[in-house]
């Protein structure tokens, strides 16, 4: 399969905490958001013409390409409104604008792709994404767009912003970088968080790497979030064939991959890194119907410990039709 065929059917409440980059580095890995499972507060989608849902090239984590800024590691866990509980194999879109307040695809940015990505949920309900911290722009207070695709018919559009103390002393202790130098406006300022924006906004705190940071945010969705990490499935996919998680997940090397189908089919696996490769794939031939399972070792694949997608797509007389997860393997 050509990755331009990838998860082309894949379709906040968080409270956060910021404190002053003086303290930061102290207080590392200190922070939770615990969440009151209220919905995020839907914000417009903004500069976003580019349709990453069909396009594959967007599958990564590293969105950063050339653009320059202070290095950013943003960490997003999706949970349910029905139970708070995680949302695995959901897929999460982020972009924003570079340290000038420039966004890819747009005047003189036409045809560019930076700082736009999209990951797919673990089984925690997490996606992590590499960037660098956003500049910002006349009118508008820094922050992220993102869009939380639950399944084809819904998707949450929302914004997370930062502490704004603390990003202007990004700004200032990264003059060179940011050459706008610090925001005039904060988020009680800005139109778009009139509403409030508690639920919006992230932690944001010195990483262990000097002069990177990290973020966090927990995002409340609507749906129902699971432990055992099974996923929300399409109608016309699930009437064709339902696609197990693999288990042990985690796991050290080996791992089972179970599904059923629901009439004979051509049936192919194809296994992808988290940063967009794809690293296997098997045609498994025509299969019947009933339950089926692939075992997988992660050592005889030559393939090192990371997160992976899997994917299963079936072909028969009703069409073409694919659904996916993702795995852990641990070293």
């Amino acid at each position: 399969m050509e990755r331009n065929t990838f998860l082309k059917t894949l379709g906040l409440g968080g409270v956060a905490a910021s404190l002053p980059l003086g303290s930061l580095a102290a207080s590392r890995g200190k922070f939770t958001t615990p969440s009151d499972c209220t919905l995020i507060p839907a914000e417009t989608a903004g500069p976003f013409p580019l349709d990453l849902t069909d396009n594959t090239f967007y599958f990564r984590q590293d969105v950063r390409e050339d653009r320059i800024g202070a290095p950013l590691h943003l960490r997003m866990r999706i949970i349910g409104t029905d139970n708070c509980q995680p949302m695995p194999n959901v897929r999460v879109n982020i972009w924003h604008c570079d340290n000038e307040g420039n966004y890819s695809g747009y005047g003189s940015e036409v045809g560019l792709t930076y700082l736009r990505g999209y990951q797919i949920t673990d089984a925690n309900g997490e996606v992590e994404f590499i960037t660098t911290f956003p500049g910002w722009y006349p009118g508008r207070v820094c922050h992220i767009h993102f869009q939380v695709f639950v399944n084809s018919s819904y998707a949450a559009v929302s914004q997370l912003t930062f502490d704004h103390d603390t990003t202007n002393q990004i700004y200032s202790d990264n003059a060179a970088l940011y050459p706008d130098g610090e925001d005039p406006l904060s988020p009680d300022t800005d139109g778009v968080f009139n509403d409030g924006y508690a639920l919006q906004l992230s932690t944001l705190e010195a990483a262990e790497v000097p002069e990177e940071y990290d973020a966090f945010l927990e995002v409340t969705v609507e749906g129902s979030g699971t432990v055992v990490g099974v996923s929300h499935h399409e109608m016309m996919t699930e009437k064709q064939f339902i696609l197990g998680q693999n288990y042990p997940n985690p796991m050290v090397d080996v791992t089972t991959i179970p599904f059923t189908l629901y009439q004979s089919s051509e049936v192919t696996i194809d296994l992808w890194h988290t940063s967009g490769q794809k690293v296997y794939t098997k045609d498994l031939g025509n299969l019947g119907s009933g339950d089926h399972s692939l075992n997988l070792s992660f050592s005889d694949l030559g393939l090192a410990p990371a997160s992976y997608v899997y994917q299963l797509t079936l072909k028969n007389p009703m069409g073409r039709f694919t659904s996916c997860k993702r795995m852990t393997v641990i070293g």
